[in-house]
């Protein structure tokens, strides 16, 4: 499998290991960077902008990830919730970009996970 199509990639997963977030936010960090790659592939498949993926090409996509299927038993339920988890993601990664001036498709990982470890510090 190539690296790109992994949930985390090792030096992604280090990078948020290394963060000084709790475990919440380690996975709400995890998920911002994953579907931040799913998205990002998603537009480049059906030529939409990341914001206007509607949830059911997410879903799709989840279908498909084989990186899923191999690390977690995926059945319709899941389907659901993770395509709410990464619509919802959506969110943070507008702020993330907002607060970067980028453009959502161009935020980097380590952007995504400093972001996460400055609102934790504000709590």
């Amino acid at each position: 499998m190539q690296p790109s199509m992994e949930f985390l990639t090792p030096e992604e997963s280090a990078q948020v290991d290394e963060a000084l977030l709790t475990s919440k936010d380690k996975f709400s960090t995890r998920l911002a960077i994953y579907s931040l790659r799913c998205l990002r592939q998603i537009a480049r498949e059906t030529g939409l902008a990341l914001e206007e993926i509607p949830a059911e090409q997410v879903k799709t996509w989840i279908q498909k990830d084989e990186s899923l299927k191999q690390n977690l038993d995926i059945d319709a339920n899941f389907e659901n919730f993770f395509t709410r988890l990464v619509i919802a993601s959506l969110s943070p990664l507008k702020q993330i970009a907002q607060e970067s001036a980028l453009p959502l498709q161009d935020l980097t990982v380590q952007q995504v996970v400093k972001w996460f470890e400055k609102k934790g510090k504000i709590k």
